[in-house]
């Protein structure tokens, strides 16, 4: 998906910490995305997190001015960190005429870790959003760590990634966060609440072009988005680092799960018709 050229950017709905030294040395990988993401997501308690993500950070300057560099959809198409900021608008842009009551949310750019709402957080732990402060969190390094997964990448995936994230905003926004039973399994509350999050992001894909920023969608770029959807199923994953497949610790959803509900938002164009926590998995 390309960007129209004379589109205005609001780099302001993105703050850039690139740069901001970090102490943090976490691990976690996979482990964390499928882990210590979905406590975050879920509204768990932050002190629990601190107890986890322990370390400290080393003030520093950012690299980068998005205020000067990231102006019109020409920059979107131009610079990698524009083209987040171009999703990140036009999701938000979207979701502010979709839902009453929508507030705006910040992504911030960082790199190594970051201190959090939700306490310290390492790159290894992945995209993630924290309900304490409504903010997501990027480390844009972690779109090289998708291909690694065995996705094909592309400028779709990564809006993908980005309006999965402001799914769990809208999540939040709405009180779908935290409620119920947590827990873990093929159809436990925590696959029920990712799922939920890719089908709002196939929800944004179907008006992308009607918020203004971005051309019509091809059928090469929905197949990027779909293709990140599968690299992060937990089928795909445990397959990948452990060898075997064990749906009762599913937390995420399978990958043909996570591109099936994508494309429900996607051709429903519906939120209404993204109630996974009542649907047949």
């Amino acid at each position: 998906m390309t960007f129209r050229r004379g589109a205005k950017l609001d780099p302001g709905q993105v703050r850039d910490r690139r740069g901001v030294g970090s102490g943090l040395a976490v691990g976690g990988g996979i482990a964390g995305l499928i882990g210590v993401v979905l406590f975050l997501v879920m509204g768990g308690d932050p002190s629990q997190v601190l107890d986890a993500l322990s370390g400290e950070t080393v003030g520093g300057e950012n690299t980068t001015d998005l205020t000067e560099e990231c102006q019109t959809g020409a920059d979107a198409n131009e610079r990698d960190d524009c083209r987040i900021v171009g999703y990140v608008n036009s999701v938000q842009a979207y979701w502010s005429g979709a839902l009453e009551g929508y507030q705006l949310a910040s992504t911030t750019f960082f790199e190594e870790g970051i201190s959090t709402g939700c306490g310290f957080a390492s790159s290894a732990v992945g995209p993630f959003y924290c309900p304490p402060d409504a903010g997501i969190y990027i480390d844009l390094g972690f779109f090289e760590q998708l291909k690694r997964l065995g996705a094909e990448g592309g400028p779709f995936a990564e809006a993908y990634v980005i309006a999965h994230e402001y799914g769990h905003h809208v999540q939040n926004l709405m009180g779908n966060l935290g409620s119920g039973s947590r827990g873990a399994g093929a159809e436990s509350d925590s696959v029920r609440t990712e799922l939920q999050a890719d089908c709002f992001a196939g929800v944004w894909a179907h008006h992308a072009v009607a918020t203004g920023f971005l051309r019509p969608l091809t059928q090469q770029q929905i197949g990027q988005a779909l293709d990140a959807a599968a690299a992060v199923g937990d089928d795909r994953i445990q397959e990948q680092t452990e060898g075997q497949v064990n749906p009762e610790t599913w937390t995420h959803g399978s990958s043909e799960q996570r591109q099936e509900w994508f494309r429900v938002g996607l051709e429903s164009g519906d939120p209404e018709a993204c109630d996974t926590f009542t649907a047949d998995l």
